[in-house]
């Protein structure tokens, strides 16, 4: 049974584009974001619109690789493809871009990036935990609104950032509850409607707008759960999705875990909860730009050394979505989520007792049969224990 209203946010995409030409003629300005460490607070507070740029398709990394090596991460190659061949209207329609040092592929990538568009690179701390990384990040934060302030003609003030703090916060937990609505047994949404509601969220041009429509989705799903209805048995094996960010076009391993028998009822990732955990604080004695610093420094990225942030997340997750396993998915030359497979496959093992499964792939179809083989296999297992 799936909800009526994934039908609006499946045409999400085509009307986002229309609504973003339509602000672009009113002389609305737009600014595009890579990664979930860009806040969306500051643009809003500059009276910009924020949008999500595209880098989850296979379709222009060949063109990237006329530039890019070949051996690095899809994400990187599609991004920069994307951008070259101008068929992402997203980052075509963009005023000013905003970058950051996830990585070091896609810093180097961003310094080529620059020949096409203004853009302000965010230098992240190493790690959460360091003496001064929060005042690190607090100072990049400010560069950021200077950039934004001088590319924009405008200025971003502590009321304005405040509003736009709430708003934020609000479009949050309205994300925050539709993902929890997988907690129920059998879970009431797929892991595909669920990727498809929460990615195409991301380009959503009005926030205001974006948010009610989650709301609407969230009331039919409850329905939903009311009626008992749901796309999946009762002892269907539930599994939580990590690592990097997955979206439309990049779904196939997603795609095939549902395919093969089991339920994804949380993604982890950047492209699911882990972004709407946690909340900047809104206390208006407090510096607007250290509480959006403290929120966005929380999020628990494999570029951050140590990350027991992740660590902790999954773990709450496991409990509060009745996990029966864990897919850890990592993109070819995605070293930092590599590395960092063995740990969580020690601890979701050790702590947990949990079947894990560690996936290496890329954008392309060529692997799918030996994925399908590996899933199959890893469903099957994860059928037996609940047997």
């Amino acid at each position: 049974m799936r909800p009526e209203t994934m039908r609006i946010v499946d045409d999400l995409r085509d009307q986002n584009i229309l609504n973003l030409e339509h602000a672009k003629r009113n002389n609305k300005k737009i600014v595009g974001m890579y990664c979930a460490y860009s806040p969306k607070e500051l643009i809003l507070a500059a009276g910009a619109l924020p949008v999500g740029l595209c880098g989850t398709k296979q379709e222009p990394i060949a063109e990237a690789e006329k530039v890019l090596p070949r051996n690095i991460c899809p994400l990187i190659k599609s991004s920069f493809g994307f951008a070259i061949t101008d068929t992402c209207p997203y980052f075509r329609l963009s005023d000013f871009v905003i970058a950051e040092t996830t990585c070091d592929g896609k810093k180097k990538m961003f310094e080529m990036l620059k020949e096409y568009k203004p853009m302000h690179v965010l230098h992240l701390p190493q790690g959460t935990n360091r003496p001064g990384a929060l005042k690190w990040w607090v100072d990049e934060l400010y560069l950021l609104k200077k950039q934004l302030e001088e590319n924009l003609g405008v200025e971003i003030g502590r009321e304005s950032l405040r509003e736009a703090i709430k708003m934020v916060n609000k479009e949050r937990l309205a994300m925050r509850r539709l993902h929890e609505l997988n907690q129920d047994n059998p879970a009431p949404l797929t892991g595909m409607d669920m990727l498809t509601a929460l990615w195409m969220k991301s380009f959503n041009v009005d926030v205001d707008e974006g948010i009610e429509l989650i709301n609407q989705l969230v009331k039919e799903v409850e329905d939903i759960v009311r009626q008992g209805a749901s796309p999946f048995r009762a002892d269907t094996p539930r599994i939580l999705l990590t690592g990097c960010p997955v979206g439309l076009g990049s779904e196939k391993v997603l795609r095939i875990l549902e395919e093969s028998g089991g339920s994804v009822v949380c993604l982890e990732n950047c492209s699911g909860f882990k972004t709407v955990d946690t909340l900047v604080d809104e206390d208006e004695e407090r510096d607007p730009i250290e509480a959006i610093a403290e929120k966005y420094l929380q999020i628990p990225c494999s570029c951050m050394s140590p990350n027991e942030g992740r660590f902790d997340l999954i773990g709450r997750m496991i409990d509060e979505y009745n996990v029966d396993g864990v897919v850890d998915l990592t993109w070819q030359a995605c070293h930092t989520y590599n590395v960092e497979g063995e740990m969580l496959n020690r601890h979701v093992k050790e702590k947990w007792d949990l079947p894990y499964l560690h996936l290496e792939t890329d954008y392309s179809t060529s692997d799918l049969q030996q994925l399908q083989t590996r899933i199959g296999a890893f469903i099957e297992l994860l059928k037996r224990r609940k047997a």
